[in-house]
This record gives C-alpha cells, structure tokens and sequence, in this order.
C-alpha cells in the first residue's frame, strides 16, 4: 500500500469511530432522558405518599407509621439523585454530540494507563537475562 492509500484508510478509520460514537451517544442519552421521566414521575409520587403518611401518622400519633413516611421521602430523595446524575451524564453525552457535529471531538474514555514515572511498582514483564 501506498502512503495516500494508508492515509485514506486511516481516515475511514476515524471517520467510522466518529460515527459509532455518534450512534452510542444518542442512543444513551435517549434512554437516559426516558429513564429521567419515570423517575422524576416516580419522585413526586412518592414523595407525596411519604408527606402524607407522616402527616397522616404524626395527627392520629402513630410513630410507626410515620418511619413508614420517612423511609418514603428516602425513597424519593435517592430517586431525585439519580434523576440528577442521569441530568449530568446527558448533558456531557449533549456535549459529546455537539463537538462530533463540528468536528471537534475527542474520544474521552475512561481507561487509564499506569504512569510511566512509577518505578517503584514490579514491572509487568520479566527482564530478559
């Protein structure tokens, strides 16, 4: 093979990550933005079943039944968390999109390499003798 044909092979190459990137971003944020509807749903309903229970509980002085609406407004309080999480990831994924679609992306991921410095950690492959 030539150089140019390398070249355009190469290209091919990023042009098709790009494009898979593509898809993988649009299809997380989509089921993270339908996840973020059912859980915000889910929030408001029982974070009103826990208002009333304690409410309900603390007029007619029934202390087990009021743990029962504080445990309710936990419920709620982890769901709101990670609806907010959810709100987060997207917007990065929002981010993600944007830059494919002016080209200036950069694939971000999470692996981590071992850093080069560290001398004092074994060595992965024994030396040659």
């Amino acid at each position: 093979m030539s150089l140019p044909e390398v070249n355009i092979e190469i290209q091919s190459i990023f042009e098709k990550n790009k494009l898979e990137d593509l898809k993988v971003s649009i299809d997380k944020r989509k089921c993270l933005n339908s996840w973020n509807i059912a859980l915000i749903y889910l929030f408001h309903i029982i974070q009103s079943a826990g208002i009333l229970t304690t409410t309900i509980a603390a007029g007619y002085d029934m202390k087990q039944l009021i743990w029962v609406g504080v445990g309710f407004n936990l419920l709620a309080s982890l769901l709101n968390v990670f609806e907010k999480t959810n709100s987060t990831i997207s917007k990065a994924l929002l981010k993600d999109i944007e830059a494919i679609k002016q080209g200036t992306y950069v694939d971000e991921g999470t692996i981590e390499l071992p850093s080069a410095k560290d001398t004092t950690k074994e060595p992965l492959l024994p030396e040659k003798e």
